[in-house]
């Protein structure tokens, strides 16, 4: 069945409908099969509006500003749902949330953090997370255990399976690396630790970029050839542009060696206090 309504077309058939130019329906109104709308759709005022010059679709709003638009004043202005407790929405100007098992599990909010696992809620001791902050001010990494039993907050991965962790306490923080017996082999004594002291160059200086504090440390290449584990990058390193890819350094690698030549000193004062006292028992 074919006709027109005022100058626009309406087709029907038992399967179809096709309404040509713009289209406008109010209240409830069920289409089974196919159905067609040449020129612009409205529905139930602005509830749902196509816009058919632009490719535009509006979901509470007649003018959408992009291919899909979602505007809302009083609700969540989307949500997915896989059931009713697993889903993830977007607040009007708030928040983006992520919902599984009746439990908010991640969100993203209005202030620009971004809150893992402890969702809107977190806080530092409160719950299990991460809070990433993206303003100045505050912690900007923020990493939460609920317990104060060892918990490890950080793992570190390669090929060779974990290499490292920050594991945290009641009320200390461990950065540990790979140490167990079962990974290593051919182990010696350190036999040279007060040679190879003699060898280091401790230093005082300022950062250029701090020119009004002056620190104790060591100058990484100079480093780097008596304790090389203990440096990254190589010495005047720059990139493919000729930008200097700077050297780093992990003093605490430094504590082996340092270890070493303490206990041969140790060894030599007490062979000393073993001679001045015999030399005095005399």
């Amino acid at each position: 069945m074919s006709g027109y309504i005022g100058t626009k077309s309406v087709t029907l058939s038992t399967d179809s409908a096709s309404v040509g130019g713009n289209s406008s329906v109010g209240g409830d109104s069920t289409v089974s099969g196919d159905s067609t709308v040449s020129g612009d759709l409205t529905v139930d005022t602005n509830t749902l509006y196509v816009d058919s010059t632009n490719n535009r679709v509006g979901i509470g709003t007649t003018s959408p500003d992009a291919q899909l638009d979602i505007e809302s004043s009083t609700q969540a202005t989307l949500r997915l749902n896989h059931t009713l407790t697993n889903y993830w929405e977007i607040q009007n100007d708030t928040n983006l949330k992520f919902n599984r098992g009746g439990t908010e599990r991640m969100r993203i909010g209005s202030d620009g953090h971004i809150y893992w696992g402890g969702g809107g809620s977190f806080t530092s001791g409160g719950s299990v997370g991460r809070l990433y902050r993206s303003s100045t001010g505050g912690t900007l990494i923020q990493s939460s255990a609920v317990g104060t039993a060892a918990w490890a907050h950080s793992e570190f991965h390669n090929p060779n399976g974990k290499v490292g962790q920050i594991v945290t306490s009641s009320s200390s923080t461990s950065y540990a690396t790979s140490s167990d017996y079962r990974l290593k082999e051919n182990v010696t004594d350190v036999t040279d630790g007060i040679t190879r002291v003699k060898q280091l160059e401790p230093k005082r200086f300022n950062f250029i970029v701090d020119p009004d504090t002056t620190v104790d440390g060591f100058l990484a290449h100079e480093t780097q050839a008596v304790v090389p584990e203990a440096v990254t990058g190589t010495h005047n390193e720059v990139d493919d542009d000729g930008n200097a890819v700077m050297q780093g350094i992990d003093q605490a690698k430094l504590v082996p060696l340092l270890t070493a030549a303490l206990k041969e000193s140790i060894v030599k004062i007490e062979a000393l206090e073993a001679r001045v006292t015999a030399l005095e028992g005399n």
